[in-house]
């Protein structure tokens, strides 16, 4: 192969790759550079020097960053972008995140390369990398298949931009992921005649036959004591509302579990009836699983007489290894005209029964209020010279946003159910969890904050998975990008879910006599808020009460004013 300069004239196989991008709608192309990507970064150039439209770039310095960015703006966005990375290790490096899309259900279309030629055929010299350390056996799509939705070569220019709009379309298609191209640097380096694809529609609508619908409305009329429970329902387009309509007008009980993904319901309704499942396995006499992919842990704690309706797009998640639903019934297709269609059945119901079911639920969660609310009060008055009691600071983030139309991305472990419990948060595309790995949690908040505009932006975090995350990368994406966040630290010194598993396991064992627990402490590290010092940015560390709520304010105000800004809270557990 030669070194030949390749002139400025033609169109090689990076501007397919850009013009295919635009037809499926993608408005960003997230980048973790790789040597491959130097044709579309040509034809970019070009692009931006001609005035020829192209979709933004963003040149990001981690694999995690590229892929949490493109997860985070799709899911306020519902739409697939690009994502490039480098070869099989950019490719690698990037596989937990793109897992995480995988289980949130978050379109996107990745694309690395490999050589096809390592140097042995005429034209550009892909460079001897390629054959020394950077190819792997089968070819990077195969890695990528077992946590890809779709995964495979794009291997000739002629077909590269419709595979790229095919994948797409698959990416977003029910159950919507993440969709693999490997794009061989040959293809990239070939001429491309130029014939643009063909702009993608958005998907169409599937429905579940209206006898099926009358079916499980004579169910929900029959029902003395029915409940839903969901994990993903407010990830559809129009979801949240839908679910709220369905549970007025039946008067139903919603659980969110601690498996959900998002807020799906508003966590201030009288109908809303926590996360526990648990009171209701023995008395519910209907279940209905509205998008709820692991409603049943063990799997096989099977309800004690209720039937079960699942209603999902598609119930069987392909991508899940083992799944129980215990269905007596599916109602298949598009989540929210499904409920919108239940919920104009809601007739002939005897309205003494929907009253009662009300009413007990009313009852319920005005329980659940007080319960909240003397939590809080017994978390003030037990000030703890060690810290600050993780409730309080779930508190305090509440009344911070409130009435601010705040996003809450949460990549807790320890404080979850703290977190979700206390901010009770109530509109759509309000909250969001991180699925996957740890380490995903900033990249992720900065995608929902580029797409989610003047919002506030809040990633809530423990200490173990910040130091799981990428953090000057992020960092730098943050300030290069104008995407101001506040990373709320709950920090305990520790991985204290691995703690916790430990003693679970071993209750009496060596590390409880000797007081060696070992994979948990975290007190060595330096002040978390440091890292953030390089780059202008606010920090905050805090250990006592009364400094929270001005310490928030404070950072809050530094986002508004566009810089991200770091509170670090020592809890007390």
């Amino acid at each position: 192969m030669t070194d030949t300069a390749m002139t400025d004239t033609r169109r090689y196989g990076g501007d397919a790759v850009l013009s295919a991008f635009r037809a499926a709608g993608a408005e960003y192309v997230f980048c973790a550079s790789g040597s491959e990507w130097a044709p579309v970064w040509e034809a970019l150039a070009r692009r931006h020097r001609d005035g020829e439209p192209a979709p933004a770039y963003l040149d990001l310095t981690h694999e995690t960053v590229a892929v949490g960015m493109a997860t985070g703006h799709a899911l306020i966005s519902r739409r697939p972008q690009g994502v490039l990375l480098h070869a099989a290790p950019g490719l690698l490096q990037g596989s937990m995140a793109i897992h995480g899309a995988l289980l949130a259900g978050v379109p996107m279309v990745v694309a690395s390369s490999e050589s096809t030629s390592y140097g042995d055929g005429p034209g550009p010299d892909p460079g001897g990398q390629w054959y020394r350390n950077l190819s792997v056996v089968g070819g990077p799509h195969h890695v990528a298949q077992p946590f890809t939705k779709w995964a495979t070569e794009a291997a000739s220019i002629h077909t590269l931009p419709t595979m790229i709009t095919r994948a797409a379309e698959l990416a977003r298609r029910a159950p919507a992921g993440p969709a693999y191209l490997n794009i061989p640097l040959e293809i990239l380096l070939e001429d491309w005649d130029g014939r643009e694809p063909a702009a993608v529609p958005a998907p169409g609508s599937t429905h579940s036959a209206p006898e099926e619908a009358d079916a499980v409305a004579r169910m929900l009329r029959e029902a003395v004591n029915p409940v839903i429970v969901t994990e993903t329902a407010g990830r559809e387009p129009g979801g949240f509302e839908a679910l709220l309509a369905f549970a007025e007008a039946w008067r139903i009980p919603v659980v969110e579990p601690d498996s959900a993904v998002c807020g799906n319901f508003p966590r201030s309704h009288p109908l809303h009836a926590g996360s526990d499942i648990g009171p209701w396995m023995d008395t519910a006499d209907l279940i209905l699983l509205v998008d709820c992919r692991a409603p049943f842990y063990p799997p096989s704690r099977r309800p004690a007489k209720a039937r079960i309706v699942v209603i999902d797009d598609v119930p069987q998640r392909p991508h899940v290894v083992y799944q129980v639903l215990f269905a007596d019934r599916y109602l298949e297709g598009g989540v929210a005209h499904t409920l919108r269609q239940l919920a104009k059945r809601a007739r002939g119901v005897d309205e003494r029964a929907l009253t009662a079911r009300r009413t007990a639920q009313e009852e319920r969660h005005a329980a659940e209020r007080t319960a909240l609310a003397a939590a809080e009060v017994k978390a003030a008055e037990a000030a703890d010279a060690e810290g600050i009691d993780p409730v309080l600071v779930a508190a305090g983030l509440r009344r911070l946003l409130d009435g601010r139309d705040g996003i809450v991305v949460d990549e807790t472990i320890t404080h979850s159910r703290v977190v979700k419990r206390h901010l009770r948060t109530d509109a759509p595309d309000s909250y969001f969890y991180v699925q996957g790995g740890l380490g995903q949690g900033i990249a992720v908040a900065l995608g929902v904050k580029l797409a989610a505009g003047q919002r506030p932006v809040v990633l809530t975090i423990g200490d173990g998975a910040f130091t799981y995350n990428p953090v000057v990368p992020s960092y730098d994406a943050s300030k290069t990008y104008g995407l101001p966040l506040l990373i709320l630290v709950f920090n305990n010194r520790g991985y204290r879910s691995m703690n916790l598993n430990h003693r679970r396991f071993h209750p009496d064992g060596a590390a409880a006599g000797t007081g060696e627990w070992l994979g948990t402490d975290l007190r060595r590290l330096p002040r978390l808020a440091a890292f953030a010092e390089p780059f202008g940015m606010h920090t905050e560390t805090v250990d006592t009460p009364d400094a929270l709520a001005p310490a928030l304010e404070r950072a809050l105000k530094a986002v508004a004013e566009g810089t991200t800004a770091v509170v670090d809270v020592l809890v007390t557990r």
